[in-house]
């Protein structure tokens, strides 16, 4: 399959292979349509998305439809939007909540005895799970979708701007609405064969696989700039590995550890 550069043989699930084939082929949609999702779809689609697994029945998750234009122009501004973004006519911000579980000790008179890095990442992860099964409920209506992790650059202004509590983080946006187009880039993915294991992590000759799929997103996928060329220069060769590499060679988001602390989580 050419997401994977590998073979996938769908015929053995075949009551499932329209969804799946739609699952697997899926891509981010960064050009909308100028048109609001309808309030009451929108909050269908929430539904959705927190009827998703949630850890231990914590439900730890919020969902911020941002709707007033004020509100949401300065969260794209403070996520350091890029063009697309400032096109964007819906968006949504998934926190993580562990303030509620403190709530209901209070109510119940019961000690909190996992103030620990635990209840912050139990959170992100109810936040992240919600995310995506939003993203799968849109898209299965027709929408179009796009996660915005940049909402973390500024996490603490973005808290203030959207009056987040203690407790209460951002964990990513989500860009979403009706595509400009029905045809989204579906990006190309390490192989299966890399990522995938049984019954125990293993790895065989990384730098092969990466020069490999280098290789096969150049020839196919080629990137259309290249991230910090005033450091690093133009290269001649530039895949996606140079492409992450570059990336996170430069600081970025180096205070959400302070924040997350200021929001009164316990990393130990």
């Amino acid at each position: 399959m050419f997401r994977f550069g590998e073979a996938l043989d769908l015929s053995r699930l075949a009551k499932a292979s329209e969804e799946l084939t739609t699952m697997i082929s899926r891509g981010s949609c960064r050009s909308f349509q100028d048109r609001e999702v309808n309030p009451e779809l929108s909050r269908l689609l929430c539904a959705a998305a927190l009827a998703s697994p949630t850890k231990s029945d914590l439900q730890q998750r919020d969902i911020i439809l941002v709707r007033d234009p004020a509100v949401k122009d300065r969260l794209l501004e403070l996520a350091g939007s890029e063009g697309w973004t400032r096109k964007t006519p819906n968006v949504a911000v998934f926190c993580g909540n562990n303030l509620r579980q403190r709530q209901l000790h209070a109510f119940r008179g019961l000690p909190f005895a996992n103030d620990h890095f635990d209840a912050f990442f139990n959170a992100a992860v109810d936040a992240a799970v919600a995310l995506s099964a939003f993203v799968t409920a849109a898209e299965a209506v027709g929408l179009g979708c796009c996660p915005i992790s940049a909402v973390r650059n500024e996490a603490a202004r973005v808290s203030d701007l959207l009056k987040l509590p203690g407790y209460v983080f951002p964990v990513a946006g989500l860009a979403f609405g009706y595509p400009l187009s029905n045809t989204p880039t579906v990006s190309m993915r390490l192989p299966l064969s890399a990522t995938v294991h049984e019954d125990r992590y293993g790895e065989d000759n990384p730098v092969t696989v990466f020069s490999d799929y280098d290789a096969r997103r150049q020839a196919e996928q080629p990137y259309p700039r290249q991230r910090a060329t005033d450091t690093y220069g133009i290269s001649d060769s530039y895949g996606w590995s140079e492409d992450k590499c570059r990336q996170y060679s430069l600081p970025e988001r180096k205070h959400f550890g302070a924040f997350i602390r200021a929001k009164g989580f316990d990393l130990t």
